[in-house]
């Protein structure tokens, strides 16, 4: 034997040992990870449970999606949801073999070894299968630093088989497609659908299905909305392997390569998307609710909304809701102009007013630095540093350096809005705008915001008045009166000369809201039966024993007041407001339905007469057709049939205007969060102009929607004759010659409160004079 033969034999046994010592190595090192000395590996069983998180859905009532409740934006659906086209799209792109192997696909990780790793083909592919990349998916990966890949890759390879073995072809594709996470932190293909295309998985199209398959190589890089360029040649490179795995013709990929991917995008994150503020509501109460105990699960262990699927159906209408979310901007971006303007350089807002000094006392930052001790020049300089921060515009939210004093004056000039519309005869809540923009002002001014009402409160004083027996066609005078046993109060009119000899009808004055009689009418009527007859249409907050509530000094909020004007159309009844209908597990059981969440809503007890109901049907209507809120027909060109009543507070610091029609009951809010910022001018901060208007734009929008007409078109029913007899009196009527001359109208006067004995409510005149008669 040759010298060089030996040389090769020595050098082909060591080689030999090396090669055995790596192998057992090697399978030392993979044993060590099968036995879970790298952590744990699912076993058989707990792959047999998967459980996935699962977004919770919040649904309208037309069942549509507005939004979801999760850490990961996922929902499962089942694989005959799946269009072939979409598993055609997926195997072809990621894993031709799919049906051939079990699990890991071995001539494509030889394919990838010789042509990626030998001869830096990258063109190969990635070796991965669509079992593997579902068990990456599931269960992701761990740092085990230098060797992380090789650890992770082991890992997934011995959990792809046990999938392999345990679930069929179908469920692991069911699996993969609920778990598999796209663009924009979306994770399953049903969540994907709705996000970007705006339809259930079932209903994609094939060039649909083709964009979301492309996205998985890339969740950045190819998604749709930020990138359609790189996301349409993505695209047509998933409907190329289709075509050359004979998925499609030559002709239906040329035409799907042709045909443009259109976008329609929706957003389900908690501060952005429709209704947010809704959502948000929804999410208290269930935090609430789903504690109770007779809504735990059957193991008795609470539902978690972030985790378990649930579905909440609501009340609320996704087109009215965008209908009011529009009406709400148009007219805000144009008051906002306006109101700034009319300050010019004396605004409020501005460094060194007296108001922004006392708004920068009680920002949490200066609070923190006065408790360390720091004098004013300290804290001031501290917050005079600046720093990046997200800027709220109705031109275009931007980015801008700022200092913590720039940025309160910059928000405190801003108005908010809220808007809520309720279907009467049910509560059931159609339409929620709790401000001007979620992901800027996260407080709620349907439900957490209390402000003074104004003069909507003067209906519930007019009711208090009927109900103890005034005559609907009783006489006031519109002068004005000074109470000397409150301070000397004499509240007067804006627009009206309260010195005139003149008399007001109930009506008239109501129509008009007129101060002066609103505070007379208390007087005759009784503070503490007005504010009976508040608590008896469902308002819950504390109202004030003071002569003031009969212009609305009592701080409500903008649903409950809605609330109590639902009496109105509802036969004298209170409706409570609904958000829930019922709330289904993922599986569909009912976990509580709507008799167990309202199941008080049938037992309201009337809260006034219907005759009393009826006249101030009558009144409202006035102030609609004739009064402060008159511009709805003039300004607005609106026929339907509405009553309402307009709002205004002191200083013109908060605008309101409800508007009661037979099938919807509609309050409008409009503010400066700083209750030291009011509007310049009672002509722009009335609530005929900053709050009516948003309601206007509103219905004008459900006006040119037929699918609305069953509320835009309902009629008021009829008048009863007797009430229409009862306010057949003249609106105004001068003094006679003798009171003029004599001086009957007090100027002065205490304000005592007056108890009046019953007299059979409203009609009790009526009936004394036909029993006369």
């Amino acid at each position: 034997m040759n010298f060089t033969k030996v040389k090769a034999i020595k050098w082909a046994k060591r080689t030999g040992y090396v090669v055995s010592i790596l192998l057992a190595l090697f399978i030392c090192f993979y044993m060590s990870i099968y036995a879970g000395l790298w952590g744990k590996i699912p076993d058989s069983e707990e792959l047999a449970l998967l459980k996935q998180s699962q977004a919770t859905q919040i649904l309208d009532a037309n069942n549509d999606l507005i939004g979801k409740i999760y850490v990961y934006d996922r929902q499962s659906i089942t694989y005959s949801d799946f269009p072939q086209h979409l598993i055609d799209a997926l195997i072809a792109t990621e894993d031709t073999r799919f049906y051939e192997h079990n699990g890991i696909d071995n001539k494509s990780l030889l394919r990838v070894f010789f042509k990626s790793i030998l001869m830096s083909n990258e063109s190969s592919g990635g070796g991965s299968t669509i079992t593997l990349q579902l068990a990456k998916n599931l269960f992701g990966r761990k740092d085990y630093g230098a060797i992380g890949i090789v650890v992770n890759k082991i890992r997934e390879s011995i959990v792809a088989r046990r999938i392999e073995d345990l679930y069929s072809k179908e469920e692991i594709l069911t699996l993969y497609l609920n778990t598999v996470p796209f663009p924009d932190n979306t994770y399953g293909i049903e969540s994907a659908s709705e996000k970007f295309f705006n339809v259930h998985t079932k209903d994609l199209t094939l060039v649909q299905s083709a964009t979301l398959v492309g996205s998985l190589k890339a969740n950045t890089s190819y998604n749709p909305r930020r990138y359609p360029e790189k996301s349409a040649a993505r695209k047509n490179v998933v409907i190329h392997q289709m075509e050359k795995y004979g998925c499609l013709s030559e002709a239906q990929a040329t035409k799907a390569k042709t045909d443009s991917i259109v976008v329609d995008y929706q957003n389900y994150s908690p501060n952005e998307g429709l209704a947010p503020y809704f959502r948000a509501e929804i999410k208290k109460q269930l935090d609430s609710l789903l504690n109770q105990k007779k809504y735990l699960k059957p193991d008795g262990e609470p539902y978690n909304i972030y985790h378990d699927g649930l579905k909440i159906h609501t009340t609320l209408d996704n087109t009215m809701q965008r209908y009011a979310e529009a009406a709400m901007t148009e007219h805000m971006s144009d008051l906002q102009r306006q109101f700034e303007k009319a300050y010019g350089q004396n605004a409020p807002w501005l460094k060194g007013k007296a108001v922004f000094e006392a708004a920068k006392k009680q920002l949490k930052a200066y609070k923190k630095l006065k408790a360390q001790g720091l004098d004013e020049k300290a804290i001031g300089d501290s917050l005079k540093r600046t720093h990046q921060i997200d800027l709220f515009s109705w031109d275009a939210s931007t980015v801008k350096s700022m200092s913590t004093l720039d940025s309160l004056e910059y928000y405190s000039k801003f108005l908010n809005a809220g808007l809520v519309s309720l279907d009467p005869s049910n509560g059931a809540i159609k339409a929620y705008v709790g401000g001007i923009d979620y992901s800027f002002f996260q407080f709620d001014h349907i439900v957490q915001s209390k402000r003074q009402v104004g003069s909507t409160f003067k209906p519930i004083v007019y009711t208090a008045a009927l109900e103890s027996g005034m005559d609907p066609c009783t006489y006031f005078p519109l002068k004005a009166i000074t109470y000397t046993d409150v301070d000397n109060w004499r509240p007067t009119n804006a627009g009206i000369s309260e010195d005139e000899d003149l008399n007001y009808s109930l009506q008239e004055a109501l129509s008009n809201s007129v101060n002066t009689i609103a505070v007379k009418v208390l007087y005759e009527t009784g503070i503490d039966k007005v504010i009976a007859q508040a608590k008896q249409m469902g308002i819950k907050s504390e109202i004030e024993a003071v002569p003031s509530i009969a212009l609305g000094s009592s701080n409500l909020t903008v649903l409950e007041l809605a609330k109590a004007y639902t009496t109105y159309v509802n036969g004298s009844k209170t409706s409570n407001p609904v958000f829930i209908t019922k709330i289904e597990d993922k599986d569909g059981n009912i976990i509580a339905s709507y008799n167990d969440l309202y199941p008080d809503q049938a037992e309201q007890t009337m809260a006034f007469s219907d005759d009393t109901r009826q006249v101030m049907l009558e009144f409202m209507k006035a102030t609609v057709n004739a009064g402060t809120a008159a511009r709805l027909r003039s300004t607005y060109q609106l026929s339907n049939a509405i009553a309402g009543k307009t709002g205004t507070t002191q200083d013109n610091k908060d605008g309101w205007f409800v508007a009661i029609m037979p099938k919807l009951v509609t309050v409008t809010w409009v503010g400066n969060d700083n209750q030291q910022i009011g509007f310049s001018s009672t002509g722009l901060g009335q609530g005929a102009n900053s709050a009516l208007p948003i309601f206007a734009k509103y219905l004008q929008r459900l006006n040119a929607d037929s699918n609305y007409n069953s509320i835009t078109k309902a009629s008021f029913e009829s008048t009863p004759e007797s009430v229409l007899n009862a306010l057949n009196c003249e609106p105004t009527k001068a003094d006679g010659f003798f009171k003029r001359l004599f001086g009957g109208n007090k100027v002065e006067r205490k304000f005592e409160k007056k108890e009046k004995k019953e007299d059979g409510g409203i009609f009790g005149w009526l009936k004394k004079k036909d029993k006369d008669n």
